[in-house]
């Protein structure tokens, strides 16, 4: 009795685990959901900006310093380009993106509908490896400067100094505790963080302004040491493009910014299908977020150059990873310092937990309606388990040093924004609006040489990429080989034909016959049926109906059924039936006209001819192969009772 009342400890941690299992992703067109949503309940566009402004604003962190290391005195003149590229490319696209897909799930499900069956699913595989690098690295990064403003402050660096790794490691740790206990995200903490560190940095920036003003030789020394170093104005804005991309994550944020529209208000009479209103703010959200943040990335740029010694940039100086906190100290003290440090450390902690909030949304919505995730992927507590452990690794890999994960967080970001950029100007074209398709082709482009180029210089950035998209590739094929006879069809609907066809039928005995359809003549039925008698040696007073399957979409992997009864040549009862798969499709109607007739129907095949590994392989790849055992081994696997389980015959 103890035992029954007192479950053991491993029973309670599963169902700790997996407790609020999630369903995101189930919903499909196939597949409606089955209670209505509850009203949109959201808040103003400029709070929300402050959930992405955790991503995107705390990159003002670490951004200045890698520019500088980046550029060097170009630094600020990159920026530059940095700017327009954002204003002119990264915005318009994302504006875009807002419209086609209101509901927050981004440039990738652009391209997913534009793509079918496995190709369509490996090239959403591969983009999700890249989404998985951008919040993973986000994740890592984030702790690693977070680290480096706490070991650099006066004063704790005598005791914290050569701890950097462990330091990023506890705050990693702590991030994934938070989303084990349960973290929803605070619109309100998001933008007291944002309020409070975009304040301060204002008080930054206007001081360093001030002393740049005030010290007429600062500006003197840099113009003169720029033109001594580059020669004229063509040589730097040509430089300037071509250290460009390593600036790159000064674009992080638009793909988070796309990420929360579901948090907009919008208008009153917004709906689900028509979120007029939600578009219109996400547009304003998406919009004054990059005009704030360019307007901090080139005073930033500009005041860090000219303020810091080139030296204090490198490795182990005291500006790397912090170039604007060095400033805060140098020229307002150090009691202003430590404010400013504790407010970035808060908004990059933040960042990551907004990071992690990312991928905990992204993976559920896909993997779990392609079959490529175990039931337990859509509890979050065992992926957070898996992400933490993933971002420890990566902090492992890269030393927790800022610069070094600046090249894969580029990457993801970069590959992130140029398939938007190629997903917009495809929906541009469809559109029929030429001049916006020749637009986002040239900003596709220009995203496209940028990748190209970052990958090159950096190579470790598509490495991890790489990483990601293998183990996510791998598990996912694994985890689709292991539900494989699972009985996956959502619902089945018969049309008053099919229907009529059961009811005549179940006041006998039920056969079925699977019939792959050919000719469909009148002889290829008369033959089957048999064939059918012979092999099973079943005389000629039983009646029979047929049943075709045509496999749609192999790769996807759930689905309705709908039957469609017809009578051909004048005698033969067929129903017919679209599925992606067959032996699920059989299966899934023996039990639906077990469960409405109260009988157990009858199923014959023939066996397949050649190698039944080679037909098993077609049956997970294309849906067809080994029908009979594999239909078989779905209904034993659907009711475990063989008093209740339909009859399969092969002969």
């Amino acid at each position: 009795m103890a035992t029954t009342e007192h479950p053991p400890p491993a029973s309670r941690l599963r169902a700790w685990m997996l407790e609020g299992l999630s369903d995101m992703g189930r919903g499909s067109a196939q597949q409606p959901p089955t209670e209505p949503e509850p009203p949109h309940k959201g808040q103003p566009w400029w709070r929300v900006m402050c959930l992405t402004g955790v991503d995107y604003f705390s990159t003002l962190g670490y951004q200045p310093g890698i520019a500088a290391l980046a550029a060097g005195l170009l630094s600020p003149i990159a920026t530059i380009v940095l700017v327009i590229v954002t204003l002119a490319g990264a915005l318009p696209v994302y504006r875009r993106v807002a419209k086609e897909s209101p509901h927050g799930q981004g440039s990738i499900a652009m391209l997913e509908r534009l793509l079918s069956f496995w190709k369509g699913k490996l090239f959403v595989l591969t983009l999700l490896g890249f989404a998985a690098t951008d919040f993973l690295i986000t994740i890592t990064l984030s702790a690693a400067d977070a680290s480096t403003h706490l070991i650099e402050n006066p004063h704790l660096t005598s005791t914290l100094h050569g701890h950097q790794m462990v330091i990023t490691l506890l705050l990693i740790a702590l991030l994934g505790a938070v989303f084990l206990k349960g973290f929803l995200e605070a619109i309100g903490v998001a933008f007291t963080l944002v309020g409070i560190y975009l304040a301060l940095n204002a008080v930054v920036v206007a001081v360093g302004l001030w002393h740049v003003a005030t010290a007429g030789h600062v500006v003197t020394d840099w113009t003169g040491a720029l033109t001594t170093e580059h020669g004229n104005v063509f040589v730097m804005v040509g430089l300037a493009l071509i250290v460009f991309p390593k600036l790159a994550l000064g674009l992080s944020g638009f793909e988070t910014g796309v990420a929360v529209m579901p948090h907009v208000q919008g208008d009153p009479e917004d709906t689900e299908e028509k979120p007029t209103g939600r578009i219109r703010d996400t547009k304003k959200l998406l919009t004054t977020a990059a005009l704030v943040m360019s307007g901090f990335l080139i005073t930033t740029s500009f005041i860090t150059t000219l303020l810091i010694p080139e030296k204090e940039f490198r490795s182990g100086g005291a500006a790397n990873g912090r170039a604007l906190a060095y400033l805060a100290h140098e020229y307002l003290g150090n009691a202003f310092g430590t404010v400013y440090d504790a407010s970035t450390i808060a908004i990059l902690w933040f960042a990551g937990a907004s990071a992690m909030a990312g991928l905990l949304n992204l993976m559920p919505r896909y993997l779990p309606r392609y079959g490529m995730a175990p039931h337990w992927a859509r509890a979050v507590r065992p992926m957070v388990i898996v992400f933490i452990l993933v971002a420890f690794l990566v902090t492992w890999i890269f030393d927790a040093d800022v610069d070094a994960q600046g090249g894969a967080y580029a990457t993801g970001v970069l590959v992130l924004i140029s398939s938007a950029a190629i997903a917009v100007t495809i929906a541009a074209r469809k559109a029929g609006q030429r001049n916006w398709t020749v637009g986002f082709a040239v900003i596709s482009a220009v995203f496209l040489y940028t990748t190209v180029v970052n990958v090159i210089e950096r190579p470790d950035g598509v490495k991890i990429g790489a990483c990601f998209i293998a183990g996510i590739i791998l598990v996912s094929l694994l985890s689709r080989l292991a539900r494989a006879f699972e009985l996956r069809v959502t619902s089945v609907s018969l049309d008053t034909m099919a229907e009529r066809f059961v009811r005549d039928i179940a006041s006998r005995k039920i056969r079925f016959i699977a019939n792959e359809p050919d000719s469909r003549d009148a002889a290829e039925y008369r033959d089957k049926i048999e064939q059918i008698r012979v092999d099973n040696d079943i005389t000629p007073q039983e009646d029979f109906v047929f049943v075709e399957v045509t496999v749609g979409d192999p790769s996807e992997f759930e689905a309705g059924l709908t039957v469609r009864g017809e009578v051909l040549h004048g005698r033969y009862r067929v129903l017919t039936l679209e599925s992606s798969s067959i032996p699920n499709a059989l299966a899934a109607l023996m039990l639906y006209v077990r469960d409405t007739t109260d009988c157990i129907p009858h199923i014959y095949f023939e066996w397949t001819e050649g190698d039944p590994f080679r037909n098993f392989l077609r049956f997970f790849l294309f849906g067809q192969g080994e029908v009979a055992p594999v239909t078989r081994e779905v209904l034993r696997e659907a009711e475990p009772d063989r008093k209740r389980r339909p009859r399969v015959h092969v002969g």
